[in-house]
């Protein structure tokens, strides 16, 4: 197991019935899910990284943000990252500068550019989440299903290594 812990067989509780019905529903609803919003991002030259890094930054303070808070905000590693925002810069979309506090440290700042992508896509993602997501579920159902994605969120990042995740 991925955690760190080990348990033998004799020892696992194996899920039931419907337990593998609910993480086989989820991994499916993720994975399609995560591949529409893929797909509809390449209509605007994107993909759904790219369009999560546009959406941190125009969301930060001045449009901009350390490279490592984005990986952490993304949960993706530093050098995924990197390599993400240095296709965003060929696009003219960010520019990544010096930090003015660390001379280590890397800042990607949105640029016109990108937020004018992101105002262009933006529509159609929201839809798009909404149409296959929101729509689907109930005002009460919606409320579990908050809390109970949270309480995963939360489990897991706790003692995360880069955990600044939450």
């Amino acid at each position: 197991m991925g955690d760190g812990h080990t348990a033998a067989a004799a020892d696992v509780r194996w899920l039931n019935v419907e337990e593998q019905g609910v993480w086989r529903a989820f991994l499916t609803a993720n994975t399609l899910l995560m591949a529409h919003i893929d797909e509809d991002a390449k209509r605007f030259d994107l993909n759904a990284s790219e369009y999560a890094i546009l959406v941190l930054l125009s969301e930060a303070e001045g449009q901009e943000l350390r490279m490592a808070h984005l990986a952490d905000a993304l949960c993706h590693s530093r050098s995924r990252v990197t390599h993400t925002v240095q296709r965003m810069e060929h696009k003219g979309l960010v520019v990544r500068i010096a930090s003015g506090d660390d001379r280590r440290g890397v800042i990607a700042r949105l640029t016109d550019a990108g937020q004018a992508r992101l105002t262009e896509a933006a529509p159609d993602h929201v839809a798009l989440v909404r149409r296959h997501l929101f729509d689907l579920v109930s005002p009460e159902d919606l409320a579990v299903f908050g809390r109970v994605l949270n309480a995963i969120s939360d489990d897991l990042a706790e003692g995360h290594p880069e955990s600044d995740l939450r």
